[in-house]
């Protein structure tokens, strides 16, 4: 039995106890002897920070860019070759409706939009009826000049104004099939019932030494420029063919569009951005019963390259044709000489009277070497695209973003567009018609055909 007095002790021990513990808990002391360790070190009394892991720095970074057309920034361009120039409206002699607008969309890479542009209106299309889009993303950076020409993004508006061309701005970065989408509303706010596009990475060179069936020779009676042979197919498609949606130069590379039929089908699919998205808006115009037919102007090559010296478009006899990479590949050392002997080319400027007839074609025909040569470089073993990746600096410019990252981006974006495709058709590659039996009202109704 517990007596009173033991009782109270007990009592008393139990209460001081619970005091003592309270006390314990709510200082400091208790904090430090129970708070969670840390494997991440740090100064003594401070909270460790976790550290992010950087990438490894590039092994190799490839030499600046080099402006192709350096004449341009201090003077107007020189004439075109005498027998490529237009004659003043003269689509009005096709029975066209309004003169027909090339539309170029330009994203990167100015060496290549730059040489794109110069090469057509060499060839003969007049420069008031091409248009330029400017899809960098880069609000009004370029308007202002406040872009060097190692910012991934820079496009001189200075430059395409002395060409002569017009230049429209997208208010926000687009995919290219949401690109393809402003073409078209384009023809609304223009009221174009057609119009052309191209790819910016292509050099576009006339049938000037002849093409047996279309033209004669540059500077012959019946000789026709590439821009002349785009009127005479335009004219022939719509005089002859009420339901056409396409004409394909050198596949779509250069391509003629049907405002109707693109409203057909509902334009392009924005939710498959990048490749695979060709392939669906053309299938479902053939599933809607639109034409789509090769023809032929002249020589459109898809390039990864630029010409060391755009005078050479000209005719310039100072300068010899040849072609630089905006991204080239780690150079072996004993190129590096010539590497700094074409870079050098690209400041040549002249003040050379004008070839005549004959001599424009002898140098076409080495500009024709040089283009044939850029385009087995392009489809070699580095792959495609590598020119898009030559600007690597402007940090610290408006609006820039890392180039390396963005088209890291790209590539997971493309990824996407790729299954979007493949759930919307129910089919894993671009032979929907044939090898999938699939139409028109198919578009997302169908189960995937590779796991029957």
């Amino acid at each position: 039995m517990i007596r009173p007095r033991q009782a109270l002790s007990l009592i008393g021990l139990i209460f001081c106890g619970g005091f003592l513990t309270l006390l314990v808990f709510r200082s400091k002391v208790s904090y430090d002897l129970l708070r969670p360790l840390h494997v991440y070190p740090g100064k003594p009394g401070e909270e460790a920070k976790p550290t992010p892991r950087y990438k490894p720095a590039p092994t190799y970074t490839p030499p600046p860019i080099q402006d192709p057309f350096p004449a341009l920034a201090t003077s107007t361009p020189p004439p075109i070759p005498s027998y490529n120039v237009a004659e003043k409206d003269v689509w009005r002699k096709y029975g066209l409706e309004i003169a027909p607008p090339l539309i170029i969309g330009f994203t990167r890479t100015w060496p290549m939009l730059l040489q794109t542009v110069v090469s057509y209106i060499t060839a003969g299309w007049p420069a008031e009826q091409i248009y330029v889009v400017e899809n960098t993303g880069m609000q009004q950076a370029n308007v202002r000049g406040q872009l060097s020409l190692q910012h991934p993004w820079y496009l001189n508006h200075s430059s395409l104004r002395r060409l002569g061309v017009n230049i429209v701005q997208t208010p926000v970065l687009l995919s290219f099939a949401q690109l393809q989408n402003f073409y078209l509303s384009m023809s609304y706010t223009h009221n174009w019932p057609y119009y052309f596009w191209s790819h910016m990475d292509v050099l576009a060179l006339g049938h000037e030494d002849g093409f047996e069936g279309l033209t004669e020779r540059a500077g012959s009676p019946g000789y026709k420029s590439l821009y002349t042979l785009c009127l005479e197919e335009l004219n022939r498609t719509v005089a002859a063919d009420e339901r056409w949606g396409l004409r394909f130069f050198a596949y779509d590379h250069l391509t003629l569009q049907n405002r109707q039929a693109m409203e057909d089908i509902g334009g392009w699919d924005t939710l498959i951005p990048y490749y695979m998205t060709d392939c669906d808006t053309y299938s479902r115009l053939h599933m809607r019963g639109w034409s789509q037919h090769d023809a032929n102007c002249g020589i459109i090559t898809d390039t990864s390259a630029s010409l060391n010296n755009l005078l050479a478009l000209y005719r310039d006899p100072s300068v010899t044709p040849d072609f630089l990479d905006p991204n080239p590949p780690p150079p072996p050392e004993e190129n590096k000489q010539k590497q700094k002997r074409d870079e050098e080319r690209r400041d040549t400027t002249t003040t050379a009277t004008a070839p005549t007839a004959a001599e424009s074609i002898e140098y076409w025909k080495a500009l024709r070497g040089v283009s044939d040569r850029m385009f087995h470089y392009k489809h070699g073993g580095r792959g495609r695209n590598t020119w898009q990746s030559g600007q690597r600096g402007g940090v610290g410019e408006p609006f820039h973003y890392d180039a390396a990252g963005f088209s890291e981006a790209l590539e997971v974006l493309t990824e996407a567009g790729k299954e979007v495709f493949r759930r919307k058709w129910g089919h894993g590659n671009c032979d929907l018609i044939a090898g999938g039996g699939l139409g028109f009202d198919d578009q997302w109704q169908v189960l995937k055909d590779w796991e029957k």
